[in-house]
C-alpha cells in the first residue's frame, strides 16, 4: 500500500504545513505574552488614574492588535490544511483531535473576540473597571486558545486517553480529562507560555530601549521597562523550570528525540551533557559514533542526572533504540516492525472477514483488539508495521537538525534569564539606559526570542518524526491523496501571501513604534 506513495507528495505537503505554522508561530507568542502585559499595564493605570499609565497601556494594546490581527489569518489556514493535505490523519485521529479544536473555536475564540472589541474601543465608552475586565479576559481567552491546540498536539506526541476502533480503522476517545490533565499535555502548555511570555516582555524591553537609545519617551521607556523586566525574569525561570521537566519527559515517552537532542549513539550510564559541541557527519550516520561531533564540551554525568536526577540512570543511545539492547529490555526496530506488521495485517484480515461475513473469523479478530496482553505486543506497534520492507534509518530523525534547535533554544534561555535580571536590577535602581552598550544589546535580542521559539518548535516536531502519532500513524500514510504539482503550487502561494503579511505586519509596527506613544 505504502509502496505507491509519491514520497515528493510527503516532503511536500510537511513543507507545506511547516511553512503555515511558523508562520503563525511568529504572531501566536507576542500575543500571548502581550496580551497580560497590556493587562497588567491597565490595572496600574486603573488602580493609578496616572494618564501616563493609560498612554503606556493604549501604545503596547496598539501594537498588540495589530499582531492579533494578522496571527488569526495564519492560523484559519493552518486549521483547514488538516482536511486537505492530512485527510488521512484526519480520519485516523479526528475524534480525538477535533474536540479539542473545537472547544477552542467554541469557547476561546469566542471569549477572545468578543472582549476585543471592547478592550480596543471601550475607552471613555464603558466603566473603567469593565473595560479593565475585557483587558483581563482577552488576555485568558488568547491562553485558553492555547490550551486546547496544545492538548491537541501533546497527544500526537503521547496519545492516551483513546481506544482503537478496528471497524473503522480510527482511534476513539474514551477520557477527556486523561487527554487534557496528561503529563506531557500539561508541561507543554506550560512551557509554552511561560517561553510566550518571556518573548514579549523581551519585546517590550527592546522596544522600550530603542526609545532611550534615542532620548525619547523616557518615562514611557522606563516604567514599560520595569513591568517587562519582572515579567521577564518570572517567566524565564518558569520557561527554564518547564524545560527541565519537559526533557525529562521526552526521555521517558520519545527516547528516539531525546538521543538526538543530545547526538547520544552509545546508551549509558553516568552519561555527559554536550552543553555545546560543532556536529561532523550526516545527521541520520550512526555506524562511527565516535567522529560524530568536530569538538563538543561536556558536562560529566549531567545527562543521567537530568533523566533520572542520579548520575547512576541508563540513557539508551540511538544505536541501542534501532538494533535493541537486551540487557536493558530495548526491543530493537526490526522487531517493532515485525509486531507492528502482524496489528496490520490483523485489521486487514479483520476487514475482509467481515466484507465475506465469516462472523466466526471476525469475531476472533476482533477480540485481539480488546486484549491488553495482544495490544501491548502488538498493535502498541503498529505504526511501526509501515515500515516493513523500508529502511530502519527513516524511523531515526534529523539527529544534527535535533541537536542544534535545542541547544540553540537553552542557549539563548540562559540569556534571556541574564538580560532580564539585569535589566530588573538596574530599572529598581533607577540606572537603566544610562549603559549605552546594554541598551544596544537588548534591542540586538530583540529577534533572538523568535528563533528560540521556532527551534523549540522545530525539535518538538521534527524530533518527532517520521511519526504524525507517536508510534502510532507514520507521516507517510499521514497524508491525503493529492498531486504534488498541486500541494506544490499553494506552497508557493502561501508564502508569498505569509511573506507580504510578514512585511506589512512589520512595516505597521515599526510605523506605530516610531510614531510613539503619543502618536495617532
Amino acid at each position: 500500500m505504502l509502496e505507491s506513495i509519491d514520497m515528493s507528495l510527503v516532503d511536500w505537503s510537511r513543507g507545506q504545513f511547516a511553512l503555515t505554522a511558523m508562520f503563525h508561530w511568529i504572531f501566536v507568542p507576542l500575543t500571548l505574552g502581550l496580551s497580560f502585559l497590556v493587562a497588567f499595564m491597565h490595572t496600574i493605570y486603573v488602580r493609578t488614574g496616572d494618564p501616563e499609565w493609560k498612554r503606556i497601556t493604549k501604545f503596547w494594546m496598539k501594537l498588540f492588535g495589530i499582531n492579533f490581527a494578522i496571527g488569526v489569518s495564519t492560523g484559519i489556514i493552518l486549521e483547514f490544511e488538516f482536511g486537505t493535505n492530512w485527510s488521512n490523519y484526519s480520519w485516523f485521529v479526528g475524534d480525538i483531535f477535533g474536540a479539542p479544536l473545537a472547544v477552542e473555536a467554541i469557547l476561546a475564540f469566542f471569549l477572545e473576540s468578543t472582549f476585543i472589541a471592547i478592550m480596543f474601543f471601550g475607552w471613555n465608552k464603558v466603566s473603567k473597571r469593565f473595560h479593565l475586565a475585557a483587558s483581563w479576559l482577552t488576555a485568558f481567552g488568547a491562553s485558553l486558545s492555547a490550551v486546547w491546540i496544545l492538548v491537541a498536539n501533546a497527544w500526537m506526541q503521547h496519545p492516551v486517553g483513546t481506544l482503537f476502533n478496528p471497524d473503522l480503522a480510527r482511534n476513539e476517545m474514551t477520557s477527556f480529562s486523561e487527554v487534557i490533565f496528561s503529563q506531557v499535555a500539561v508541561n507543554k502548555f506550560l512551557h509554552t507560555i511561560s517561553s510566550s511570555f518571556l518573548l514579549a516582555s523581551i519585546f517590550v524591553i527592546a522596544i522600550s530601549a530603542w526609545f532611550l537609545l534615542r532620548k525619547r519617551e523616557v518615562l514611557f521607556a522606563k516604567r514599560s521597562t520595569l513591568i517587562a523586566s519582572v515579567f521577564g525574569l518570572i517567566t524565564a525561570i518558569a520557561t527554564i523550570g518547564t524545560g527541565d521537566t519537559s526533557a525529562r519527559i521526552v526521555a521517558r515517552n520519545q527516547p528516539m528525540k531525546f538521543a538526538s537532542m543530545e547526538a547520544l549513539y552509545e546508551g549509558q550510564t553516568h552519561a555527559p551533557l554536550v552543553a555545546i559541541g560543532a556536529m561532523r557527519t550526516d545527521s541520520t550516520s550512526y555506524d562511527n559514533p565516535q567522529e560524530e561531533f568536530i569538538f563538543k564540551f561536556e558536562i560529566p554525568n549531567a545527562l543521567s542526572y537530568m533523566v533520572f536526577l542520579t548520575p547512576s540512570g541508563f540513557v539508551p543511545g540511538i544505536t541501542d533504540l534501532v538494533y535493541g539492547n537486551k540487557e536493558r529490555g530495548i526491543l530493537s526496530y526490526e522487531e517493532k516492525v515485525k509486531r507492528g506488521a502482524v496489528a496490520i495485517q490483523t485489521l486487514r484480515e479483520l476487514k475482509r472477514a467481515k466484507e465475506r461475513g465469516d462472523e466466526v473469523l471476525y469475531s476472533a479478530l476482533k477480540e485481539k483488539f480488546s486484549d491488553p496482553v495482544w495490544l501491548d505486543t502488538y498493535f502498541s506497534n503498529f505504526g511501526y508495521g509501515y515500515y516493513k520492507d523500508r529502511k530502519l534509518t527513516e524511523l531515526i530523525p534529523n539527529v544534527k537538525l535535533s541537536f542544534y534547535t535545542f541547544h540553540v533554544m537553552v542557549i539563548l534561555g540562559m540569556h534571556f534569564l541574564i538580560l532580564s535580571g539585569i535589566v530588573l536590577w538596574l530599572s529598581l535602581m533607577n540606572r537603566w539606559g544610562k549603559h549605552k552598550w546594554l541598551l544596544w544589546v537588548a534591542l540586538i535580542t530583540l529577534p533572538l526570542p523568535w528563533i528560540a521559539s521556532q527551534a523549540g518548535w522545530v525539535l518538538a516536531e521534527m524530533g518527532r518524526q517520521p511519526w504524525v502519532v507517536y508510534e502510532l500513524m507514520p507521516t507517510l500514510s499521514a497524508v491525503s491523496r493529492l498531486k504534488p504539482g498541486a500541494v506544490q503550487l499553494t506552497f508557493w502561494i502561501f508564502l508569498a501571501t505569509f511573506t507580504a503579511l510578514f512585511i506589512a505586519e512589520i512595516k505597521i509596527l515599526t510605523t506605530q513604534i516610531k510614531k510613539g506613544p503619543g502618536g495617532k
